[in-house]
């Protein structure tokens, strides 16, 4: 009897845990960036970018009006459940990404997956969460690649690279003060840079530009003096270029040792716009243009992103958030809204509400149409803008409309 009634109270103290507070309970999902090494700068703001998601949604904040789950706290329909985030660091390597992909759901048990802002370690973790059958968030990854695998549980809320090079062609059909017909590029040669040549020549050879240098190089080179003197004999209108942080700055000192600027010296995002990149080289490439998915001149246009911006400095060490970091945002953003929406941590229940997603402007945190998948995963919605560095800031300068300073473009490209 005695036996029984302990029993019983077991039960009862059990029941009384789960029950006693639905606010209590945590949904996990795996977040994957590279926290050390090359790339660490980077993936630390976008840790920081995360977990400012993981703050809105969890916590009430009812001044992001119209931004799904910041009024309120925790997930509605799953009776008040918080977000727990769940970081690993890729180290920037693909099979280290795929391994730690593995560690998440195995062992710490994930309903989803977020990253990894590297194509190539993008391309590795989504496989492991395609064979698991767990939903993968890529908020970050602009290959255009990585929606042609056929793959079932992948979403990316990016823009891809056939994207963002169309709209470089499109801001260089604008450029009327210096000719842009032949393009050089320069890339790492990686799924994100390789891809970005690819992109490149479609979309130069579609507005009657040429491709006149085509210079590959190994990530992490310790010398770039080669492919610099390989640019210049090129005599290029337009360089543009697909480097992460490390190899972004070594280019821009590499260049201006040998005195050579191209006229219109255009990046393809990743390193250019690092807080690292701006800090240390920006003050001697400043007119270097990027394409980007984000800038904070735009608040006055979308005041959202004034608010983000100022609660994400705090947590940043005082950076901004840039075009790399607001991706990471509105990623996490996007899945807990589809968690939410599936009210289930079934991984297909979330993937069902992922691809029905269908989120207007007014409710993302981008200068874009909205969030809405086709059948291969990637976002349909998105838009990139080009920026030009003044300053220790990008300022807007594509598409006009956009533009905030009527001195810009400053062209040619000369060394500060």
């Amino acid at each position: 009897m005695k036996k029984l009634f302990a029993i019983l109270i077991s039960c009862l103290g059990i029941a009384l845990t789960s029950n006693a507070s639905a606010q209590d309970k945590v949904i996990k999902i795996g977040a994957i960036y590279p926290l050390s090494g090359a790339l660490a700068s980077t993936g630390i703001q976008l840790k920081h970018a995360i977990e400012l998601g993981e703050d809105i949604v969890n916590q009430d904040h009812p001044e992001l009006k119209g931004i799904p789950l910041a009024a309120g706290a925790g997930l509605p329909r799953l009776g008040g459940a918080k977000i727990q985030v769940i970081f690993a660091d890729s180290q920037g390597n693909p099979s280290v990404g795929q391994a730690e992909a593995q560690r998440l759901i195995d062992h710490e048990h994930v309903v989803a997956l977020i990253g990894a802002y590297q194509s190539d370690v993008t391309k590795t973790t989504s496989r492991i969460a395609e064979q698991r059958e767990i939903p993968y968030m890529n908020p970050e990854s602009s290959s255009p690649q990585l929606t042609e695998q056929g793959y079932k549980w992948f979403f990316r809320t990016t823009p891809n690279d056939e994207t963002f090079i169309h709209n470089m062609m499109q801001f260089l059909d604008g450029v009327k003060t210096l000719p842009t017909k032949k393009i050089a590029v320069v890339y790492e040669n990686t799924d994100f840079g390789v891809n970005t040549d690819k992109a490149v020549k479609k979309f130069a050879a579609q507005s009657g530009r040429t491709v006149v240098a085509d210079i590959a190089y190994s990530a992490g080179s310790p010398s770039l003096n080669a492919e610099t003197q390989k640019l210049a004999a090129a005599k290029p209108d337009v360089a543009i270029f697909a480097s992460y942080t490390s190899d972004a700055m070594l280019f821009v000192r590499t260049m201006r040792q040998m005195k050579y600027a191209p006229p219109i010296f255009l990046a393809n995002d990743a390193g250019f716009i690092d807080p690292r990149f701006i800090s240390e080289v920006g003050p001697q490439v400043q007119g270097v243009l990027t394409r980007d998915v984000w800038s904070n001149d735009l608040y006055t246009i979308k005041p959202v992103i004034k608010q983000l911006n100022d609660m994400f400095k705090p947590r940043s060490g005082g950076n901004d958030l840039n075009g790399n970091s607001a991706r990471s945002l509105q990623g996490i953003l996007t899945l807990a809204d589809a968690i939410n929406r599936a009210g289930s941590t079934s991984p297909d229940a979330i993937r069902k509400a992922l691809a029905a997603t269908d989120l207007t402007a007014d409710q993302i945190i981008m200068p874009w149409a909205g969030v809405k998948f086709d059948s291969k995963g990637q976002n349909l919605e998105g838009q990139g803008l080009i920026l030009q560095l003044v300053g220790k800031d990008y300022q807007t300068v594509w598409p006009t409309r956009y533009k905030k300073m009527d001195n810009l473009p400053t062209l040619p490209f000369t060394w500060k």
